[in-house]
């Protein structure tokens, strides 16, 4: 009896066919990565700052994902739209501190490589890079049988970006007296899907709702680094996990208080919708970003400069202000959901 000839690929690993995704990944991205001899599929990815022309710059990086937003865009069908949120969870956090994206790379880890869902899933994150600015100049594709169940996945992000030290956004900048201005977010983003999957496992699920859980984070890369620019805000905070009441407390320094108004917050309806499902305003409020998806700290006579950098989707509007207390954080009246 002849024996089984082990391989690679009757294991559950096609070399072949991750070779092909990298060879696709390389044809996209080829015009938009920077004459630095840099190739998709070498060791590892260069990037030349040298013509940046940025003095006593600083390197800013940061690693993300999208959580279990994943299993309904799979469930959906709706992947091209992911990779955007990949892309937004980095770049928004990098932003915080001033920064710049500069490139980005990612993290696909599949129980079976299936191309045409990676190059659905590949066409978000370029979109997301397209968006914010940066560059797609490598990553990593791992094929996991017997680590994740049939058809399932995982996704991760790194973004690198630069600052000048100078420009860099620090709690240290905020002041008594400064206000606190709400971005709003396109809906949910990318946090707070395992509370919505378990809501969905007893409830039906309108049409107009199922839109609104797999709509991609909005990236605030441009209009936030064209109010540094001009020097506009004293600190910022991108609301994901833990929504605004623990993010915002991360760009305050200890000696003085966040005060938000949370009657003034706009939630969405979706949020709402959520929230009638049997869940205490406290839970909301540390779980989903309820309408706010980027707050920023700044100097009360910049709220009107600052307002014509983004469109009337996204104007930022007043929810509270800095004040000089031992609280790191009051919160006031109660949040308005919508019926």
């Amino acid at each position: 009896m002849k024996k089984k000839l082990y391989s690679y690929k009757n294991s559950g690993v096609n070399i072949s066919l991750g070779n092909k995704f990298v060879k696709h990944v390389g044809k996209l991205t080829k015009k938009n990565v920077k004459k630095t001899n840099n190739t998709i599929g070498s060791f590892s990815s260069l990037y030349d700052i040298s013509a940046l022309n940025i003095k006593n710059p600083v390197i800013v990086s940061c690693t993300d994902g999208v959580g279990t937003k994943l299993e309904l865009s799979d469930k959906y069908n709706q992947l091209t739209t992911i990779g955007i949120d990949l892309v937004a969870m980095c770049v928004n956090d990098l932003i915080v501190q001033g920064a710049r994206p500069l490139f980005f790379l990612d993290y696909i880890a599949v129980e079976k490589i299936k191309l045409s869902k990676l190059k659905k899933i590949l066409s978000g994150i370029l979109r997301g890079c397209k968006l914010s600015n940066c560059e797609l100049v490598g990553g990593e594709t791992a094929e996991m049988p017997g680590i994740y169940k049939k058809n399932k996945f995982d996704l991760a992000g790194f973004c690198t970006g630069i600052v000048s030290k100078k420009n860099i956004l620090k709690k240290d900048n905020v002041k008594n007296g400064d206000i606190i201005l709400a971005i709003p977010s396109t809906g949910i983003h990318s946090n707070g899907y395992s509370l919505i999957r378990n809501i969905l496992k007893k409830n039906v699920l309108p049409v107009k709702i199922k839109k609104e859980l797999i709509r991609p984070t909005k990236i605030y890369v441009n209009e936030i680094l064209n109010l540094c620019k001009k020097n506009l805000i004293h600190s910022a905070a991108n609301i994901t996990g833990g929504g605004i009441v623990e993010n915002i407390i991360r760009s305050v320094p200890n000696n003085l208080t966040a005060n938000i108004d949370l009657s003034k917050i706009k939630v969405k309806k979706i949020f709402s919708w959520l929230k009638s499902k049997n869940i205490s305003d406290n839970e909301m409020l540390r779980t989903f970003n309820c309408g706010v998806g980027f707050c920023l700290i700044i100097e009360k006579k910049n709220y009107k400069k600052i307002k014509k950098y983004f469109t009337n989707s996204f104007l930022p509007y007043e929810i509270g202000f800095i004040s000089k207390d031992n609280i790191r954080l009051k919160l006031y009246n109660k949040l308005k959901w919508q019926k």
